[in-house]
């Protein structure tokens, strides 16, 4: 018996790949449209941003690791980065975290997290 997510949301197959939700799995479908029309380019999914290096102390160990934020999606328009953000729920929080890695992104790579 599978594990009741927290969310509801239930994992999918799309084109082989695994997505955490049905809505995230749409929005790939939609996205690879746009791809595929020449519209957008250089569709990515789950890719990393450091937001925050490894905190060490003076001997070398770790003491804070780092900080990442995961898009859903990246993708180049008119020459220009789109990061996008799938979510079902704006509270708890997971979206607290969210909101602050949100901004962290804008301040340290000028990037705006689209939220859908």
């Amino acid at each position: 018996m599978e594990k009741q997510r927290k969310y509801r949301n239930k994992k999918i197959m799309v084109d082989g790949i695994q997505f955490d939700s049905k809505k995230e799995a749409k929005r790939f479908r939609e996205l690879k449209l746009l791809e595929d029309a020449g519209i957008i380019e250089k569709l990515e999914r789950q890719v990393k941003f450091d937001l925050l290096p490894n905190q060490k102390d003076t001997d070398g160990k770790v003491i804070e690791r780092k900080v990442q934020y995961i898009a859903d999606f990246v993708y180049t328009k008119n020459g220009k980065v789109c990061v996008e953000d799938v979510k079902g729920y704006r509270d708890g929080g997971a979206y607290r975290v969210f909101v602050i890695k949100r901004k962290l992104m804008l301040y340290r790579f000028g990037l705006v997290v689209k939220e859908i």
